[in-house]
């Protein structure tokens, strides 16, 4: 019988050099996909660093916009929270919000109210669907965004009728106020609205943000098109909303809110990949069909292959167990007790000791005692059953 203590000192363990070559691939894979976030990342925030903030000289920035209005003497004030937006907005003033698409569903409704009644002229920067029903309730965007970027006026609103042509394709728009202007259309919808409002104001809803950047003023008629849309009120309150706007801590977010929906059509795109080269790959293999081993493998390693096992786990327990139900099962058809009994003390150890020259007193512990406490214990409880086996092989 083959116990722990006759194993070679073997290790099953794999080296380094095996974990390597397992796992490359992914490491590589992994660095590889690091990279080129880390990429993305510094390419974007290279390029649209100081977005649509009046402060910056960036290409994508607005600077220039703010020191033509200054010309003019219209002050620029940049805020960044609702609280302060909601208490500039007044009959003098025009609010402008850099980018709607990020104040979520409590501060957009807080925003209109405030500006609702003010007297003075919101301009919202290329809002999407989700965001301009609430910011401008009379105000639907199209899904279809225009395939131009100049476009003419085409309405009546004098200051577009000043600028002329303009970079506003972008968003389009459409609206059920019968006194809107709607101007500079794509395809019969406009990417500008002007939709007024009680007590004197006006919202002005603009499709794209190219006419307001650094980059894009001097061309077609943008400068003039932003100097008197902007330029309408002796103030310009400039809206930068900012996800650490606190104002509004009762109003939480999800993690999902604050991904851009282009990552998440773009998981849901992997996913629908990943089950389709599930399915391709399972039809590619087929049915499972029974096969037999190219090779024999003999009791002796699998005996051994066990043994490690508990050694490992350190269960001598369950080694003791298997031992002594081995043993008495090979025992029971030697005395005459059947197999479906030789588990049943009151049954097996009688009839071993009828079997036996000695009292049979030890027999008890050593076919259903308890496990032994150490190896050497269990070393010595597989000789014993050895042992106990040859003798009543031989009676």
């Amino acid at each position: 019988m083959t116990t722990e203590a006759s194993l070679p000192p073997t290790s099953a363990s794999p080296t380094a050099r095996q974990v390597w070559t397992r796992t490359r691939g992914i490491a590589l894979a992994l660095v590889a996909l690091l990279a080129a976030a880390v990429t993305i990342a510094v390419m974007r925030s290279d390029a649209r660093h100081g977005n649509l903030d009046p402060r910056s000289a960036d290409p994508y920035g607005s600077r220039a916009v703010a020191e033509l209005l200054a010309d003019r003497g219209v002050s620029t004030r940049v805020v960044t929270t609702l609280d302060e937006a909601r208490a500039a907005a007044g009959p003098d003033a025009t609010l402008l919000v850099a980018l709607p698409d990020l104040l979520t569903e409590r501060q957009q409704t807080g925003l209109h109210s405030a500006t609702a009644e003010s007297g003075g002229r919101t301009v919202l920067v290329a809002p999407g669907s989700a965001s301009v029903g609430r910011l401008a309730p009379d105000v639907t965007a199209d899904p279809a965004t225009s395939s131009d970027s100049t476009l003419e006026p085409d309405c009546d609103l004098p200051a577009a009728r000043r600028a002329g042509a303009a970079d506003t394709g972008g968003i389009r728009y459409t609206t059920t106020h019968l006194d809107a202007d709607e101007c500079y259309p794509s395809q019969r919808l406009a990417t500008l609205l002007r939709v007024p409002a009680t007590g004197g104001g006006d919202t002005v809803v603009l499709g794209a943000p190219d006419i307001l950047r650094n980059d894009r003023l001097d061309e077609q008629g943008n400068a003039s098109l932003a100097l008197q849309l902007l330029g309408s009120r002796p103030h310009l309150v400039w809206y930068l909303p900012s996800l650490s706007d606190t104002s509004t801590a009762d109003d939480e977010r999800s993690f999902f809110d604050l991904l851009p929906s282009g990552w998440r059509w773009g998981t849901l795109q992997l996913f629908v990949a990943a089950a389709l080269a599930a399915l391709w790959r399972a039809r590619r293999l087929g049915p499972l069909v029974p096969e037999k081993l190219p090779v024999a493998i003999r009791a002796s390693e699998t005996v051994e292959g066990r043994a490690r096992l508990y050694r490992k786990a350190n269960a001598r327990d369950r080694a003791a167990a298997a031992l002594r139900s081995t043993t008495r099962t090979r025992l029971a058809p030697l005395v005459g007790v059947p197999v479906a009994q030789a588990h049943a003390p009151e049954a097996l150890l009688p009839a071993l000791s009828a079997h036996l020259r000695n009292d049979g007193q030890t027999l008890p512990t050593l076919l259903f005692g308890p496990p032994p406490s150490d190896d050497a214990a269990l070393v010595s409880l597989a000789d014993q059953l050895d042992a106990l086996e040859r003798e009543v092989r031989r009676s």
